[in-house]
């Protein structure tokens, strides 16, 4: 993709980033094993920090000081399925904590190829239950929790919430997803691999899904979560609020989910970001359009965490 068509303040970091091979599973390995090397925190801009470890996964968990809102962030950072911990976003949800006073709760899930689906869906599943049932000690209601993520992590927040939907019980107050990737089907339209999409190309997200999935990305049935983009039935979802740059390999899927939860009768904000890669909000925080969207994504949590 040319970097003219890139937003001015976003191109100077996008044509830096070079074409990462994630679909090669021995790079692949290799990335994965040097992500384990990074430090943990225990404190952050003020906001204190700590993991916790239960069964196969865990949680790391940010608290601001003193009495907060008693609000909660239930965070699922992305990576393809496949790269990525808890660590890569410290600084995103330690803000989170600080500009709008809650708890965020970040899961820390297994990765594919190693653990494919359901792995990462269970662990978020089990994320969400241990914070119910820590609500009180840590100062939060139940009733007060949002679902969020990026990329892979706004995919297996769109899955968690339809998970829980379909269990029961205490529901997330609305779900924020960012540039989400929902649907594997997208993995299949080879005509994108030629506009080799800036930080998420279409060959990594083959091959992405294909580990995730364990099998071919776009047969006529993936297992129920894998693919959120794929459930029939959007109806009695919680408000989503949903932000892609219309450059980005998803964008269609996003616009397509955002319209079908619309007409399902959900309330919905799809906001997108034009000249906006894969990614850009994180990693250039600081452009116009990044702010922007941010400022959207903290209006959404504030009104329907009553914050």
């Amino acid at each position: 993709m040319h970097i003219d068509k890139i937003d001015p303040q976003l191109r100077k970091l996008y044509g830096r980033i070079p074409s990462v091979p994630f679909h090669n599973r021995l790079f692949l390995s290799l990335f994965q094993l040097l992500s384990k090397l990074q430090g943990k925190p225990t404190s952050l801009l003020g906001i204190n920090i700590r993991d916790y470890d239960f069964g196969d996964s865990g949680v790391r968990v940010y608290t601001p000081n003193g009495e907060s809102s008693g609000a909660g962030l239930l965070w699922i950072h992305g990576g393809g399925y496949i790269i990525g911990n808890a660590n890569i976003n410290d600084r995103d949800c330690a803000l989170y904590a600080k500009n709008l006073n809650l708890t965020v709760v970040s899961v820390e899930y297994r990765l594919a190829p190693k653990h494919p689906f359901p792995a990462a869906n269970d662990d978020c599943y089990a994320a969400w239950q241990w914070f119910l049932n820590h609500a009180d000690e840590l100062g939060v209601s139940p009733h007060r929790i949002a679902i969020s993520g990026q990329s892979a992590g706004g995919g297996l927040a769109a899955g968690l919430v339809q998970r829980i939907h379909d269990a029961g019980g205490i529901q997330p107050a609305g779900q924020a997803l960012f540039c989400p990737m929902l649907d594997d089907r997208t993995a299949t339209r080879t005509e994108l691999d030629s506009l080799k999409h800036r930080l998420w190309s279409n060959k990594n997200n083959r091959g992405a899904w294909r580990h995730y999935l364990n099998q071919e990305p776009g047969l006529e049935s993936v297992p129920t979560y894998a693919a959120p983009a794929r459930r029939e039935d959007l109806s009695n979802l919680p408000p989503t609020w949903m932000a892609v740059g219309d450059i980005d390999l998803f964008f269609d899927e996003n616009q397509q989910y955002a319209k079908r939860l619309q007409e399902a009768g959900v309330e919905c904000e799809f906001c997108a970001a034009p000249g906006a890669p894969h990614g850009f909000e994180g990693l250039v925080p600081d452009a116009d359009i990044s702010k922007n969207i941010l400022q959207s994504n903290k209006q959404f949590l504030s009104k329907i965490l009553n914050l």
